[in-house]
């Protein structure tokens, strides 16, 4: 299916998005352009552990899950951020529709061997249910929990890793990521400086370098996975009415990672 954009909102972002935002996906849902959402809620999930005196840990930007803090990452991420979410866009006359990545099965998973515990990587994306529910006219809003493969284990997934996934599998015509920074920033003499394009090689020099750190390289390796699976661009930026527009229109906004290798920035 074309004309396809994924949008991933960070859970850090979720309560700063303006009511313009909201006003935006209306918009370009109402001319056409069919979009999917998928979440995180990191912040929310932090206070929640916090009150229920289960201490968070992350190792290089993820997330450590064991089965405590696995049920509150999916009481938090379905039942409280999922549907504020689509609340929000019903206010602003989206059609949104909740759901989570464990429903028929659409994220299947594997647990990672890195140290994180029930932290799943996705082996499979079943675009079924997505594309019904754009078929009939509504924007899903997809929570990034996963079933494993045998079908009982629920694992959680970084929302950063399910939307590259899931933007894959939809053939999606790019994959944009909200998040509290305008895109990936370079050191300059004075500050730092927005970098508009870059590619894959850029971005190994990058990390190598320093210059992406933290929670920012799970995003981008999520990025190049997208790419590496076909998806043309990954567009990192702020939730903006006006950065949302302009990617849905193909024009330039934040920090687009393109996979030619020709294209990169100045």
């Amino acid at each position: 299916m074309e004309g396809i954009v994924v949008i991933k909102c960070g859970g850090s972002t979720m309560e700063q998005l303006p009511d313009r935002f909201f006003q935006a996906i209306a918009e370009i849902q109402q001319k056409g352009k069919q979009l999917v959402i998928v979440h995180g809620g990191g912040p929310a999930i932090n206070s929640m552990l916090e009150r229920l005196a289960i201490p968070s840990q992350f190792v290089d930007g993820l997330r450590v899950t064991c089965e405590d803090t696995l049920q509150v990452v999916e009481q938090v991420l379905c039942g409280q951020i999922n549907k504020w979410l689509v609340r929000r866009l019903s206010e602003h006359r989206a059609k949104a529709w909740g759901v989570s990545g464990m429903d028929g099965g659409m994220l299947t998973a594997v647990q990672t061997d890195k140290p994180l515990g029930l932290v799943g990587e996705v082996k499979k994306v079943d675009a079924a249910i997505p594309l019904a529910i754009l078929s009939h006219g509504y924007l899903p809003v997809i929570a990034p929990l996963a079933v494993g493969t045998e079908g009982s284990q629920k694992y959680n997934v970084n929302a950063d890793i399910a939307a590259g996934a899931i933007a894959a599998a939809l053939g999606a015509e790019s994959l944009i990521m909200v998040t509290d920074v305008p895109g990936i920033l370079a050191p300059k003499e004075e500050g730092t400086a927005l970098i508009p394009k870059t590619n894959p090689r850029e971005i190994e020099q990058m990390i190598q370098e320093g210059i992406i750190t933290g929670g920012m390289i799970p995003k981008v390796r999520a990025a190049l996975d997208a790419l590496s699976e076909g998806v043309p661009q990954v567009v990192i930026c702020r939730g903006t009415a006006e950065d949302l527009l302009r990617v849905c229109q193909g024009e330039t906004a934040g920090t687009a990672i393109v996979s030619k290798a020709a294209q990169v920035h100045a």
